[in-house]
């Protein structure tokens, strides 16, 4: 019986962690549609965990999303982490793997679309 109880007890508490966790990661709900995001600026938390869910509404060709630093726009500075598991199409959805941001003064845009640079303040 005291087997079955501890077995319970560390059963319900790996379930819990999991819960914990999964309710630590927000996301960020972006609609992009011809030209633009219909967001135009982001206040995020440092050190909080996020993934961006990214919809394509009502471009003919396919998009993504980019995330870096307000002044280093170049590839080697994006936050890999923040791109797309997919390019996607008109009416499509796709999310970024998690992503953890310090302190700063970011821009999110798409390279496709192509959109403007948008501004993304991580406080």
């Amino acid at each position: 019986m005291k087997n079955n109880i501890r077995l319970f007890v560390i059963v319900a508490s790996i379930l819990f962690s999991f819960a914990a966790i999964a309710q630590t990661t927000k996301t960020v709900h972006l609609d992009q549609t011809p030209g633009e995001f219909a967001k135009k600026e982001l206040t995020l938390k440092a050190g909080e965990t996020y993934v961006f869910e990214v919809a394509n509404k009502g471009i003919d060709h396919k998009v993504g999303f980019v995330i870096a630093p307000k002044d280093k726009l170049d590839q080697k500075h994006h936050v890999k982490n923040a791109y797309l598991s997919t390019t996607i199409s008109d009416g499509e959805v796709a999310s970024s793997k998690e992503v953890v941001l310090e302190k700063g003064e970011y821009v999110y845009f798409c390279p496709l679309n192509p959109t403007p640079k948008y501004a993304l303040k991580v406080e």
